[in-house]
Parts: C-alpha cells; structure tokens; sequence
C-alpha cells in the first residue's frame, strides 16, 4: 500500500469516526421545550367548565373528547369520580355525553352501567361512538374493553373480555385509546400502566389492528424505548396520508407509523404527549398534561400546535395556572371547524383547571 492510500484510509477513518461522535452527541442534545420560545397563543379566550352536565351533577374527570362529522363535541365523565374513586363501576348516571358545539347543551347521553373506568373516545365516520374502558373492577365484570355504540347508544360491538386482563389477541391490559381507519380496520393502543421503569407484571405496551368486523389481525410494540417500542401508548391519531400517530407519553414522543405497523418517525418536540388531534388540514394539536420537575424536566403542560407533516411546534395554548411552575392542563384535545380547541381535564384534584372541558376560543 503506498503512502498517499495510507494517507486517505487514515482520513476517511477519522471523518466517520467524527460522524460518529457528531451523531452520538446529537442524540444526547437535550430537546428544549418549544413554548418556552414565545410561541404565539391562537386561542386566547378560555371558558372553564364548559358544557354542564344533566340535572346539575358535578363534573368528576376525564381524559377524552372528539367531534363528530356534525361538528359536535363527544365526551365522558368519569361519573363524578376521579380513577383512584372507582370510576363508574358502582355508579348509574350516563358517562358518555354529547354536546351542542354552540350552546353547550347536551344532546344525547347513555352508557350507564357498562363502565369502570372510560378512557379513549372516538367518533367514526358514521358517527358511531367508540369507548374504551381501562381498568377492571374488583368482581371482574367490567372493563379492559373497547365498547362500539351507535349514535344513540345501543352497543355495537365489544373487544376484549369483560373484567379479564391480558396480553392475548382477544384481551386488552388497560387499553388507552382507539381509532378507525377510512377502511373501517380497528386501531387500539393497549397498556396504560407501562410508563414506569418497572412496570408491573404482564402490563403490555402495543398497538392492536383489527377488521371493522371485530377480528383480530396484528399486534406490534413491547414496553421499551426503542423505535416502536412504547411506554404507556396513550393516544391515537390519522393524518391525512393515513399515517398512524401515537402519543408515547412516558418516552416523551409521539411516533408515526403506517397501518401494518411499519415504523415511520418519530416527533419530540410536542412534549409528554396525552392527547392527540388532527384536523382535517392536518394541523396536529398535542396536549400535554404530565411534564414536570420529576417527569419532563423544564418543560410546561399545555397544547402544542404544528403539522403533522414535521416536528415543530409552532404555536402554543398555555396551561391553567397553578402553583407548580409547569401549570395544570387536560389529556384529551379535539378541535372544531371553526378552530376552537376543547381539553378534557383530568383528575378533580386539579381545580385550576374546574372540570369536565375547557373550550379555548380564537378572538373574535
């Protein structure tokens, strides 16, 4: 080998030795949070509470809210409850609610009765409300199902079985969330507890598919970091294009994906992601509830906007303020035709937030 060949293999080793070192140091960059750039706020009016429940109750928590093709809003109530309260399971009020997007007045109500726990919402394309149910109750009749109702609530279809936690095909272990697909196939994001560095035993972290009919047909995703690995899948989406968007809360992530479960990308820049919504102009609204000192160093709850097209936030909704300096906002999020963003408040501890659905309005 002559000297000159010596001299290039000794170069080009060094270059990709310092790719190598530029592209470890890059991962290891510390992502800074977006809403700390002064991001403008496109819906500055918040009205707290929106939306009263029937005869008066009181609001309990909840985590999830869609609007139907008629322009209305879906949710539930958590039956004046909060998780740690047992949810619905001893309870016989109507958790699932539907509101009039202008007055706020409820249009339809059912589901009394079925539930432990609801968590995921989803209205299909026509109009059928989709529930899941995340934990079980202590007599194993309830819960760790996907419950399918018409707009009027008769049920439709159950996945899973009733009160049976599992890792099987026909069983869910605290499923988050679920979505259908233009072809009517069954999306659902199964593992809510799978956040921790150690979680408990048989906590599953995955994504299910299934036909419109209810039969099982793939499963992808363990507990883990890794790409299409997940920490607590807490929320589902589509863009445009049909790519599947998942909230990886507990890896700080959302991860895309196309419907056979094919890894796509991966976004860092919307925070510890709760709840996803993608409009029909496929602005992507991601709402964080969970950042903190503890679990999301310096970074704020709150809505981050952008499109779904790339990672970058490019306008924020602030949280409620509070006393912890990362502020109090929901997990759900879904936005109306006219732009008026809804989040669907957590625990009834937080009363920053007062309950049940915060409706953020454009300036008129």
């Amino acid at each position: 080998m002559s000297v000159s060949v010596k001299a290039r293999a000794t170069l080009i080793f060094g270059i990709a030795l310092w790719a190598l070192s530029a592209s470890s140091t890059q991962s290891q960059t510390k992502v800074v949070d977006p809403a700390s750039h002064n991001l403008p706020n496109p819906n500055p009016i918040v009205i707290k509470a929106w939306g009263p429940l029937p005869d008066g109750r009181a609001w309990g928590s909840t985590a999830g809210v869609d609007i139907s093709r008629d322009g209305h809003i879906w949710t539930y109530d958590r039956c004046g409850a909060n998780a740690l309260a047992g949810g619905c399971d001893t309870s016989n009020v109507n958790p699932i609610l539907k509101f009039d997007r202008s007055t706020g007045k409820v249009l339809a109500s059912f589901g009394a009765g079925l539930f432990v726990l609801p968590h995921g919402i989803h209205v299909d394309r026509d109009g059928n409300v989709w529930v899941t149910d995340s934990q079980g109750n202590k007599a194993g009749t309830k819960g760790h199902q996907v419950i399918k109702f018409s707009p009027d609530g008769k049920v439709l279809m159950r996945l899973g079985r009733a009160g049976v936690a599992g890792s099987s095909p026909d069983t869910f272990n605290e499923p988050c969330d679920v979505i259908t697909a233009p072809n009517g196939d069954i999306f659902v994001a199964d593992g809510h507890s799978g956040q921790s560095e150690n979680p408990p035993p048989g906590v599953t972290g995955r994504i299910m598919k299934f036909t419109k009919d209810g039969k099982f047909i793939k499963e992808w995703g363990r507990i883990g970091s890794s790409p299409g690995e997940f920490r607590t899948p807490h929320a589902l989406a589509f863009d445009s294009r049909g790519r599947l968007f998942v909230a990886d809360r507990g890896n700080h992530r959302i991860q895309i994906f196309d419907q056979d479960g094919k890894f796509i990308n991966s976004y860092v820049q919307f925070g510890r992601v709760s709840g996803l919504f993608i409009d029909s102009n496929d602005t992507l609204y991601a709402i964080d509830s969970e950042s903190s000192p503890t679990r999301h160093p310096d970074w704020k709850t709150g809505i981050r906007v952008g499109k779904a097209a790339e990672d970058k936030v490019t306008a924020f909704i602030p949280p409620h303020i509070s006393k912890e300096p990362q502020g109090v906002a929901g997990e759900g999020v879904a936005a109306d035709r006219e732009g008026n963003v809804y989040a669907a408040e957590g625990p009834i501890s937080r009363p920053e937030a007062g309950g049940g659905l915060t409706k953020y309005m454009k300036r008129q």
